[in-house]
C-alpha cells in the first residue's frame, strides 16, 4: 500500500482588491518585484512559471489552470532540489475576496510521504510563506502602484 502524498496549506490575507493581487502574482513586471528578480511568467492556460521563493529553490511550472482574478494553478516541471518521484507536483494559488481584504490561499501537494522529500517540501512552504509575506508587502505598502526603475 502506498503513503499517500504529503502537502500544504498557507493564507495570507492582503488589503487590496483581487484585481491588484492578481496583476502581481500574474504580470511579470509586478512579479520579479515582490517574488524574485528574475521572475518570469506567460499568464495563460497552457503558459509557464519560473521564479525562486528562495534562495535554493528555483520553480519551473507548467500553468494548467488560469481563472483571472481567482485562481491559479502551478504543476512542477522539475527541478534539481526535488528527488525523482512518481507524483505531480502542485502550487494551487486561490483568490477569495472577503470585504475589504482578498484572502490568498497556497495549497502545496503531491510530495511523497518518503522522508527523502522533508527538506523539500519544508523548502517548498517556507519559501511560499515568505513569498507570499512579500506580497502583502507589496501590495499594502502600494508599491505595485510605482514606476519599476
Amino acid at each position: 500500500m502506498t503513503e499517500r502524498p504529503r502537502g500544504y496549506a498557507l493564507r495570507v490575507d492582503v488589503s487590496a482588491e483581487p484585481k491588484r493581487v492578481w496583476r502581481a502574482l500574474t504580470e511579470a513586471p509586478h512579479l520579479a518585484r515582490w517574488c524574485s528578480a528574475g521572475a518570469q511568467i506567460s499568464a495563460r492556460v497552457g503558459g509557464s512559471f519560473r521564479a525562486s521563493v528562495d534562495r535554493e529553490t528555483e520553480i519551473h511550472a507548467h500553468i494548467d489552470l488560469f481563472e483571472s482574478p481567482r485562481r491559479l494553478r502551478l504543476i512542477h516541471l522539475g527541478g534539481s532540489v526535488l528527488p525523482a518521484a512518481e507524483h505531480v507536483l502542485v502550487d494551487d494559488l486561490i483568490l477569495e475576496q472577503r470585504g475589504e481584504l482578498t484572502v490568498v490561499r497556497n495549497l502545496g501537494s503531491g510530495f511523497p510521504a518518503d522522508n527523502r522529500y522533508d527538506a523539500a517540501i519544508r523548502r517548498h512552504q517556507t519559501g511560499w510563506r515568505q513569498s507570499l509575506a512579500r506580497l502583502k508587502v507589496y501590495l499594502e505598502k502600494r508599491l505595485d502602484e510605482e514606476k519599476p526603475q
